[in-house]
């Protein structure tokens, strides 16, 4: 059955989608990240892909976690968490190579329950613009 948009189900494209979720929680800029890991506020979780990684760096003290095994390294009551994933107070914020990605991601470690979670706007790109400290990926 279609919604009165014509779309089957109520379905929304990913710009829509995208904005619901960012709705959902506070995202961070490039800086106000930095602080806040540099502070230990914060966890960096590193979701972009290997090639990326190697092409662009790394970010210094971010906890690289493929995007496909995210939840399951994080999940404080999962059996395969990461010592990382200490709790649902921990902040994490999530990011990718732009921050589209991320955002997804965020909202799914939500689902989770680690109700901190959030993204860097921009992703790595923004962070490099930025100025902030990138390392070479080792290899």
């Amino acid at each position: 059955m279609s919604g009165a948009d014509g779309r089957a189900g109520g379905a929304v494209g990913i710009d829509e989608l995208l904005e619901r979720v960012r709705a959902g929680y506070d995202r961070v800029e490039p800086g106000d990240a930095y602080e806040a890991a540099r502070a230990g506020e914060a966890l960096l979780v590193d979701i972009r892909y290997a090639a990326l990684r190697e092409r662009d760096g790394l970010i210094p003290g971010a906890l690289v976690v493929e995007r496909n095994e995210l939840e399951w390294r994080l999940d404080p009551r999962g059996s395969h968490r990461l010592p990382e994933a200490t709790g649902p107070d921990l902040r994490v914020v999530v990011v990718c190579n732009e921050g589209y990605a991320s955002s997804l991601a965020a909202e799914s470690l939500h689902r989770l329950g680690l109700h901190r979670a959030t993204d860097l706007t921009g992703g790595f790109q923004a962070w490099r613009a930025a100025g902030l400290p990138v390392v070479p990926a080792p290899g």
